[in-house]
């Protein structure tokens, strides 16, 4: 009889972990912006798409000096009634594509809402936020969610209507491991992109070396391109923006340090500033 003779195949790894995407869902303008790149990545990904609608309801319990508490049942009316006509104009838009997708309701603020449900989600899609007098970007619930849940979170500009995953990749590096959770969770939505730079300032003498984290992404079939600056005078911040202008990046992919409950202090810098004044899409991770 003839031996076997066993040979060890290392076939391309093809699942992707992108198949679970948290989107919140309001009936704010920047809406449309969150769809379609929700549905965008979910063709490219294969993914479901899970649109939540968080309902404070809490906010139509009021008290009086007395300790009484009464409920403002017409307002509690309204409200519900707008979520459920969210819900059908949504359930109707989406219908007509072919990406699979539902759609639930949450008692409870959109970050804590948005928090438990993305414990069994790969993916979470929030906006920044309107801009205030100066053109600086509200934030604070991308910055606190970044902060609170495990997996990475994309933030899109208010203004922003679909993500443009065709345009060229940012990558932000600096060489810790928040930038390389960043760098990990981009490779489903990077991997078919024409042009990827990863934008260094200063040394990484303390952390991760840009040129290992390259040849991470080679290994994916993602071949980018190092672009360091030298540090200046000028803030971080200042010159990672640059770049960002010169660049014309369709996502900027970064990591981002702090707690939550110390946001105004920690938030400071390159993170703070490209949270207000992003030309495009961030993805995050803490």
């Amino acid at each position: 009889m003839k031996p076997w003779i066993f040979q060890l195949i290392c076939l391309p790894h093809r699942r992707n972990p992108m198949r679970n995407i948290l989107i919140h869902a309001d009936q704010t303008s920047a809406m449309t912006g969150r769809t379609e790149t929700a549905l965008e990545i979910g063709r490219r990904c294969g993914s479901h798409l899970h649109f939540l609608i968080s309902s404070p309801y809490q906010h139509f319990i009021a008290s009086d000096p007395f300790g009484g508490i009464y409920l403002a049942r017409e307002q509690l009316a309204m409200a519900q009634m707008r979520d459920a006509e969210l819900e059908k104009s949504l359930s109707a838009q989406l219908s007509l594509n072919e990406v699979p997708w539902d759609i639930s309701i949450a008692e409870g603020m959109a970050l804590s809402s948005l928090s438990q449900y993305a414990s069994l989600s790969d993916l979470v899609i929030v906006s920044l936020g309107g801009r205030d007098q100066r053109g600086r970007a509200e934030w604070t619930l991308a910055a606190d969610l970044t902060m609170t849940v495990p997996v990475p979170v994309l933030a899109l500009p208010s203004e922003s209507k679909l993500i443009d995953l065709d345009a060229p990749i940012m990558i932000a590096w600096n060489g810790s491991p928040q930038a390389a959770k960043a760098l990990r969770s981009a490779v489903p939505l990077i991997r078919h992109s024409q042009k990827v730079v990863m934008v260094q300032i200063g040394s990484d003498d303390q952390g991760i070396a840009a040129e290992d984290a390259l040849k991470y992404l080679s290994r994916h079939d993602i071949h980018a391109e190092l672009r360091q600056i030298d540090a200046s005078d000028d803030k971080a911040a200042d010159l990672l923006t640059k770049a960002a202008q010169e660049i014309k990046p369709g996502l900027i992919v970064m990591g981002v340090f702090g707690r939550s409950m110390l946001r105004e202090t920690l938030f400071g810098g390159v993170t703070r500033t490209l949270l207000e004044e992003s030309p495009a899409p961030l993805l995050l991770a803490h």
